[in-house]
């Protein structure tokens, strides 16, 4: 995959989109935030392959050579530190949209940064906001990380029963075709936001509404049910003693068969 096969593809992305494609690298996220105050906004860098691929909470993210879109954006927007965390949820719908248009398979989102296609996990996405001495945003990276097609002998064992591909076999073209289709769709978002009503898209695509699940958040599991989303794509949820909350960081899983809340 190069530059020359993405470019041409693109559809309502900035003027001042920069694509650049590397062999490898050790995290797309870490080079573009070493590289952040020489470069513009808009920069995109996309590895064949990452060597330290990150995710959240300290995770890896794998990353086999040919089989998935590795990239990441360098983005300098002008939203409040608020609106700033719609950016997840918007990479989250646009990876949906890029899968079931190029692809026709149904993409859901487990909240916050997941996207699962038949039942398995085949994008995360890890977003970084960059603050200036003063506290100000300077800057934001927003990766994000695309099973396409297994690699040869399946996933590692330790992933094996959780990490999926969006296709069954390898298709020509598919990977820039997804670079591309990606791009178009999250600056398409992107430049309505914060106006734009992101949980039409968002909340019916949620995984595990109506499900019990635990939640985990600051070294607390509390078990909770899955309501839904509010306008801004937090996930509510009630808790067992009947309270609720509308969650903004932490992370779900589902609970083990039996029992009620």
């Amino acid at each position: 995959m190069t530059e020359s096969e993405i470019i041409p593809l693109l559809r309502g992305t900035p003027a001042d989109l920069r694509v650049r494609v590397v062999e490898t690298c050790d995290s797309t996220n870490s080079a573009l935030k070493r590289d952040a105050a020489s470069l513009p906004a808009n920069s995109v860098l996309i590895a064949l392959t990452q060597t330290g691929g990150r995710g959240r909470l300290g995770r890896s993210f794998y990353s086999p050579p040919g089989h998935g879109l590795y990239m990441s954006l360098l983005l300098r927007p002008a939203l409040s530190i608020d609106d700033v965390t719609l950016l997840t949820p918007a990479a989250a719908v646009a990876v949906c949209r890029a899968i079931e248009g190029l692809f026709g398979v149904e993409a859901k989102i487990k909240w916050v940064n997941d996207v699962y296609v038949r039942g398995k996990k085949v994008c995360g996405i890890l977003t970084e906001a960059v603050f200036a001495p003063g506290g100000d945003l300077s800057h934001v990276v927003l990766g994000l990380g695309v099973n396409l097609t297994p690699p040869p002998g399946g996933f590692p064992a330790e992933i094996s029963q959780i990490a999926g591909a969006v296709l069954t076999e390898d298709r020509p073209g598919a990977l820039p075709a997804l670079a591309a289709s990606v791009l178009s769709e999250f600056y398409s978002l992107y430049q309505t936001l914060p106006g734009y009503d992101l949980r039409a898209e968002y909340a019916p695509r949620l995984l595990y509404v109506g499900r019990d699940v635990l939640v985990l958040r600051g070294g607390e599991t509390r078990r909770a049910r899955v309501l839904g989303a509010d306008d801004r794509c937090r996930l509510l949820v009630r808790y067992e003693n009947g309270g609720s909350d509308a969650l903004s960081g932490g992370e779900i899983t589902l609970r083990p068969l039996g029992g009620e809340l």
